[in-house]
């Protein structure tokens, strides 16, 4: 499994069913060039369970912009369309899997 891009217009769509968790960033953020490899490591370990994207924030504002996203990384996690839990700062890939643990169960 692979990390999808998702934008302003595909983003509800994108995680309206099942588990997902999509990671705010842009190609500035140092911190979010970190928070890349975990998140992409565990979309190959939990991709059957968990639908994994990410939406660069200068190219699509006004999703971080509707969730209240204020700095990057912002790993934002739903199920079934709602917010159960945000993540915010650089998050080593266990800590990561530990938050989608509940979800996924």
């Amino acid at each position: 499994m692979s990390v999808n891009v998702t934008t302003d217009q595909t983003f509800e769509q994108d995680t309206a069913s099942g588990v997902t968790l999509t990671d705010f960033w842009a190609t500035w953020c140092g911190p979010c060039k970190m928070q890349s490899p975990a998140v992409e490591q565990l979309s190959e370990e939990m991709g059957d369970k968990v639908t994994f994207n990410k939406i660069d924030i200068d190219e699509n504002p006004e999703t971080p912009s509707k969730f209240g996203i204020m700095s990057i990384p912002t790993l934002l996690i739903k199920k079934d369309g709602e917010v159960v839990d945000t993540l915010v700062g650089f998050h080593p890939k266990e800590q990561v899997e530990q938050a989608l643990e509940p979800y996924v169960g």
